[in-house]
């Protein structure tokens, strides 16, 4: 260039909210499974692995993403909830190969500080559709019976969170590539 001035051009990119979305269900369907009692323990391995790069690492970039959208919900719904299964993979890596022990009240002071996030959140999804509310209220029942100890039927609302979860973000994949609602996500009146 002559006058040594570089124009920059404001990339579009996709919404990375179905991508996020698919990460926190698939993670919270593979551990609410196990917490259900419907898979053997040895399954955590495969958990875990699920933990740290899907439902971390991936759902984390989903919501760097949701930031350059300029989403601050998505931005911190997905960053926080990735930062989560990192640190939960963390936990249970260091308990499996006994590089320390986390007492059963910090595991539940961890349960008790991601439910007062996920109520806060709760409260920030009804500005944004009906499917993200029934998502983030199952989650949020899930996380209180986590806190109350009965994790088999927090595993069953898990699973549940999840399908709605999978559900909403098949949406967002749908209803762009075919151009029309085909999975209905209900606005919210504000």
């Amino acid at each position: 260039m002559a006058n040594n001035v570089y124009e920059i051009k404001e990339s579009s990119i996709a919404d990375p909210g179905p991508l996020g979305l698919a990460c926190f269900a698939l993670t919270t369907f593979v551990l609410s499974v196990k917490n259900a009692a419907l898979v053997p323990g040895e399954a955590l391995s495969m958990i875990i692995a699920c933990a740290l790069f899907y439902g971390g690492t991936a759902q984390i970039l989903a919501g760097m993403w949701e930031f350059k959208k300029n989403n601050v919900f998505g931005a911190t719904a997905f960053t926080s909830y990735g930062a989560f299964w990192v640190s939960w993979g963390f936990f249970e890596i260091g308990a499996l190969l006994k590089w320390f022990v986390v007492p059963p009240q910090a595991a539940l002071l961890f349960l008790i500080a991601w439910t007062i996030f996920t109520f806060y959140m709760w409260i920030g999804s009804f500005g944004t559709n009906k499917a993200l509310v029934v998502v983030f209220t199952l989650l949020l029942v899930t996380f209180i019976l986590l806190d109350l100890g009965n994790h088999v039927a927090a595993g069953y609302c898990g699973i549940v969170t999840a399908l709605a979860a999978w559900y909403t973000s098949a949406a967002g994949i749908y209803n762009t590539v075919f151009g029309r609602v085909v999975l209905p996500v209900g606005p919210c009146k504000k």
